[in-house]
């Protein structure tokens, strides 16, 4: 683990990235669920707990706060543009 105390780090975070220590690591975590919602490697009933979220409504509120739709939206949307690039490449 990190040999420092939880203030220094969430000081350090604050200065660099402009957000709390817990939004930084949901911002990576929900990045995460993007790429596999995109890739196509986990469904969203397992998605949460695959990228580190203690439950489903914390998830589902993080990623809808992050990306501005909830997690199923977006897996229609990927779907939809994957669909729409396979139509354009025939």
């Amino acid at each position: 683990m990190i040999d420092t105390n939880q203030t220094y780090l969430s000081n350090v975070v604050n200065k660099y990235f402009n957000c709390n220590l817990k939004e930084l690591l949901n911002t990576y975590r929900v990045e995460y669920a993007k790429e596999l919602l995109h890739a196509g490697k986990c469904s969203l009933e397992e998605l949460p707990q695959r990228c580190g979220f203690a439950s489903r409504s914390a998830f589902y509120a993080s990623f809808s706060k992050i990306v501005g739709m909830s997690p199923l939206r977006f897996l229609a949307r990927e779907q939809n543009n994957s669909l729409l690039e396979s139509m354009i490449y025939v």
